[in-house]
């Protein structure tokens, strides 16, 4: 007898590269700018997990844009464009959108960019690679980012169903930074204001969910590191646990 038990998988995709137009900006946050993309070459889209990437491709010129070969992404000789990697906030492949939410920051150059985006301008996207797919298997959920984090958080939020529990600990610059997160779980969200040791003293005191739990991480590199070994610390089970770094302190690259 075959087990068709769910588990967690790998998806991997076929690389496509879409040019997109820049169809909307809103502000959210005072650091936080939404951006629509949007147009024909969306079609066909997949994404297949809450927490996928895209990566945008900056520092073309507009004609460079037009002719970038995802085949080569510059290996071919030719200059390379300049990549970062962002989760899809919202896709509607009916109206051909996608939001891209931006942490403007002030430095790097996702950042820059979506600092002067403007409706009619071009970006172009490659991906994702691959998905990983979590099924719905788990009790109750621990979720743990920063600001960089909330759009895949948010799309974990709004994929669950009535009956399950949440615990979601996101560190934020401070308090105009929250957000609404909608959910038909049942949803417990800890916003924690920056400070370098802050949010481990809020994990060290925490008390995890009950039920079989998924827990997901996604901050800087060394606090990814360090919550990682905590939870661990604490009994979480590894093979239910995804830790990602999302930006790193010690780089002058601090896009997400």
């Amino acid at each position: 007898m075959t087990d068709h038990t769910p588990v967690i998988h790998r998806v991997n995709h076929e690389i496509k590269q879409r040019r997109l137009e820049v169809l909307r900006v809103i502000e959210l946050t005072p650091r936080m700018r939404r951006i629509t993309l949007g147009g024909p070459e969306l079609a066909g889209f997949n994404s297949l997990g809450s927490d996928d990437h895209v990566k945008l491709l900056f520092g073309c010129t507009p004609e460079e844009q037009q002719t970038i070969d995802q085949r080569s992404m510059g290996r071919d000789g030719g200059a390379r464009p300049t990549m970062r990697e962002y989760t899809p906030r919202r896709i509607d492949l009916d109206a051909s959108e996608m939001d891209i939410d931006f942490v403007l920051h002030g430095d790097g150059p996702a950042s820059t960019w979506a600092e002067q985006a403007a409706p009619g301008q071009v970006l172009n996207i490659a991906g994702p690679r691959a998905s990983l797919v979590v099924p719905d298997i788990f009790d109750s959920y621990l979720l743990i980012g920063d600001e960089t984090a909330i759009p895949a958080i948010a799309r974990r939020l709004e994929a669950l169903p009535a009956g399950r529990n949440v615990l979601a600990v996101i560190e934020i610059e401070d308090e105009q930074e929250r957000q609404p997160l909608n959910s038909l779980a049942n949803v417990e969200v800890i916003w924690v204001q920056r400070h370098r040791q802050a949010l481990l003293a809020v994990l060290e005191d925490l008390a995890l969910p009950e039920g079989t739990l998924y827990s997901w991480i996604a901050l800087e590199k060394s606090l990814t590191r360090q919550a990682k070994a905590l939870l661990l610390g604490k009994g979480v089970s590894e093979e239910a646990l995804k830790a990602a770094a999302y930006w790193r302190l010690d780089s002058s690259d601090e896009d997400a």
